[in-house]
């Protein structure tokens, strides 16, 4: 079941995020990782700015999560994630179908560049890489995330967003 996540599922999303992006472990840089991979103050400090988490939920304990957070004229996926025991089991998917389903604006996702397994999910799932220039226009515009980051980051967007951009 898909639902939305409340305050008393904070452990569980943070317990989530940090377990999938182990995955990532070895393949963003080094100086970009930390362990945990997203401290509890920077999971609070994500829901304080906007992000609303959906989980997939099964047996009454959530496999997987995705937040969304709405940034002016575009919705931004954010903190997508699937416990590494139940990864390739098609809840990522489910999730992101989902939020498509709720949101009415072009909807943009970063990610680190190196990450090729999680690009090519976004890809699988109707996302296209956006060019470098945008890339770095888009980071600018819409997250706040350190120079390094961006530097070794992409950004994917709907059919929508390359619609009104015309790329």
């Amino acid at each position: 079941m898909i639902r939305l996540c409340a305050k008393d599922d904070f452990d569980q999303i943070y317990s989530i995020i940090n377990d999938g992006a182990l995955a990532y472990r070895g393949v963003i840089p080094e100086d970009c990782w930390s362990d945990p991979y997203m401290p509890r103050h920077e999971l609070q400090n994500e829901i304080a700015a906007g992000v609303k988490f959906w989980g997939w939920e099964q047996d009454r304990a959530l496999r997987g999560v995705m937040g969304w957070q709405r940034v002016q004229d575009v919705v931004l996926i954010r903190h997508a994630y699937v416990l590494t025991d139940k990864q390739r089991q098609g809840i990522g998917a489910s999730l992101l179908t989902h939020l498509r389903g709720l949101v009415d604006a072009p909807i943009l996702i970063g990610t680190w560049a190196d990450a090729l397994r999680a690009i090519c999910f976004y890809e699988k799932n109707g996302f296209q890489l956006v060019n470098r220039e945008h890339k770095d226009r888009l980071l600018k515009r819409y997250w706040r995330v350190p120079s390094r980051q961006m530097e070794v980051s992409v950004v994917l967007a709907d059919k929508a967003w390359f619609d009104l951009n015309g790329t």
